[in-house]
C-alpha cells in the first residue's frame, strides 16, 4: 500500500484551509478525498465507509474535532481509524482529550508539508507494517502490561500493539491494580500513563523498580505532562523510554524494538 491507496476524511469548515489541505495530499498523490463542513456529516459518512485516516479543525459549526475522534473510539469499527487534528489551538482542555484518544498527530495552522508528510507515513506504517527486522514469532512472544486510566487510550495502544503482532496484553486501570498484576505475571514491557488516580506512574516506576523480582523490565512512559520538573523526575526514577502524546505510530514500533529487541 502506498500514500495515493489512502482514502482520507477531511473536516474543515474554511473553504480555504480545505483547500490548502487538498492541495498538499495533492502533493502526495491522495486524491480520494471526502469533505465535509461539519463533523456529524463526517460521522455520518463514517457509518458506511471507514477511512485511512480523519484529519480534522478543531472548531466546527456543530462540534469540535475532540468530539469526533471521541465518537470515532467509542465504535469498534473505527477505533483504529488514524486522527489528526490541524489547529491553532493551544487551550490544554481541547487538546488534552486528542492526546488521550491517540490522535497520530497535532498540527499547527500554518504547517508545513514535510510534517504532514510524517504523519501520513506514520499511518501507512500503522495499516501496513511491511519494513519490521522483527520477526512474527518474536512479537507474538511478547508480554506487555498496558496501563492507563483512560479506556480510550489503552484500546488505542492496544490497536498499534496488536498491528505490530503482539498478542498478549494485559490492562490496568492505575498503578495500583497494574502493581497488583505485575506481581503476578512476567512481562516483556510495560507502557504505562504517567498521570493516574491511586498510584500515577512515577510511583509504579519505583515499586517495579525497587520492590519487584523484574526491576530491570523495560518501562515506557506517555504523558501529556508540561512540567519540566516533573518530567525530570521521572527520567532520574530509572524509566526505559518518556513519550510525549500524541505519538506516532512509527514512533512507539521503534522505541519498542530499541528496548526489548537491540540486546537480543
Amino acid at each position: 500500500m502506498n500514500l495515493s491507496n489512502l482514502l482520507v476524511v477531511l473536516v474543515e469548515p474554511s473553504n480555504l484551509q480545505r483547500s490548502i489541505i487538498r492541495k498538499h495530499l495533492a502533493n502526495f498523490e491522495i486524491t480520494e478525498v471526502e469533505e465535509f463542513v461539519c463533523g456529524q456529516d463526517s460521522l455520518n459518512f463514517m457509518e458506511h465507509q471507514v477511512p485511512d485516516i480523519v484529519i480534522s479543525s478543531m472548531h466546527l459549526p456543530d462540534m469540535t474535532g475532540t468530539n469526533i475522534v471521541t465518537e470515532m473510539r467509542h465504535q469498534e469499527r473505527l477505533q483504529k481509524t488514524t486522527f489528526l487534528l490541524i489547529s491553532s489551538e493551544t487551550h490544554y482542555r481541547f487538546l488534552e482529550p486528542i492526546r488521550q484518544a491517540g490522535a497520530i498527530g497535532i498540527l499547527p495552522k500554518p504547517f508545513s508539508e514535510k510534517e504532514l508528510g510524517k504523519v501520513l507515513h506514520s499511518t501507512l506504517d500503522y495499516i501496513g507494517d511491511y519494513e519490521s527486522e522483527i520477526s512474527d514469532e518474536q512479537l507474538e512472544s511478547l508480554s506487555v502490561l498496558i496501563v492507563d486510566d483512560s479506556k480510550v487510550s489503552r484500546s488505542y495502544f492496544k490497536s498499534i500493539l496488536r498491528n505490530l503482532g503482539v498478542k498478549n496484553l494485559i490492562e490496568a486501570e492505575d498503578g495500583a491494580q497494574a502493581y497488583e498484576i505485575f506481581q503476578q505475571h512476567h512481562f516483556d514491557l510495560v507502557m504505562t500513563d504517567y498521570n493516574m488516580p491511586n498510584i500515577d506512574g512515577k510511583e509504579l516506576l519505583e515499586l517495579i523498580r525497587h520492590d519487584s523480582v523484574q526491576s530491570s523490565v523495560p518501562v515506557m512512559m506517555v504523558t501529556s505532562e508540561q512540567n519540566e520538573a516533573s518530567l525530570a523526575a521521572i527520567e532520574s526514577s530509572g524509566v526505559s523510554a518518556l513519550l510525549r502524546k500524541p505519538l506516532t505510530y512509527d514512533v512507539i514500533k521503534r522505541i519498542i524494538i530499541e528496548l526489548v529487541f537491540d540486546d537480543v
